[in-house]
């Protein structure tokens, strides 16, 4: 029977955080018609998703902490984190759907990369939504520590609200300190 691993990573272009990645494998009872890559769901859609998959499905979690990514760049923590998403599983996938152009390395795993596989394969589009909902379930709980920032709003995106609270109350150990525009705020 063929294992198949849906994968994609979250948090990419944020400027505070680690970057998250989820590798699912669907359950052949789950409903995939309602899977959708998670930037075109609501905040409320994706948590009730998010439930409904993990329920039904073997996933897991892997991460690349701020630290790994200002060491390696936010592409080889991507690939990391995926990486460790798919070593986590409780089953070994025979292949693993990797969204975008590039893939981790992974020895003994067969691994496809699929541009735009969010939107097009509903194992992906299962990972985008786990992916997200785990990840800005941190950011958030992060922000309650590090008030002014509105990271529950902007989840460490650079939006004016986020540069605006940098410039003002500073930098801090959460942020990319590689990133644009923050490596010229020091």
């Amino acid at each position: 029977m063929k294992i198949v691993a849906g994968v994609d990573e979250v948090g990419r272009g944020s400027l505070m955080g680690p970057v998250y990645a989820a590798a699912v494998i669907l359950n052949k009872s789950l409903n995939k018609k309602i899977l959708k890559d998670s930037k075109t769901l609501s905040k409320a859609k994706r948590e009730v998703l998010s439930k409904y998959i993990k329920k039904n499905s073997t996933w897991a979690i892997g991460k690349a902490s701020v630290k790994e990514i200002e060491k390696i760049n936010i592409l080889q923590a991507s690939l990391l984190a995926m990486k460790r998403a798919i070593l986590k599983l409780q089953k070994k996938p025979t292949i693993s759907l990797i969204d975008g152009n590039q893939l981790p390395e992974l020895k003994n795993y067969k691994l496809k990369s699929i541009v735009k596989g969010d939107k097009k394969i509903p194992s992906i589009s299962a990972a985008s939504i786990i992916a997200k909902v785990s990840r800005d379930k941190m950011i958030i709980n992060l922000g309650k520590k590090f008030k002014g920032y509105y990271w529950e709003q902007n989840y460490g995106y650079g939006t004016r609200q986020h540069l605006n609270a940098i410039k003002r109350l500073g930098i801090t150990s959460h942020h990319r300190k590689t990133f644009s525009p923050i490596k010229k705020m020091k």
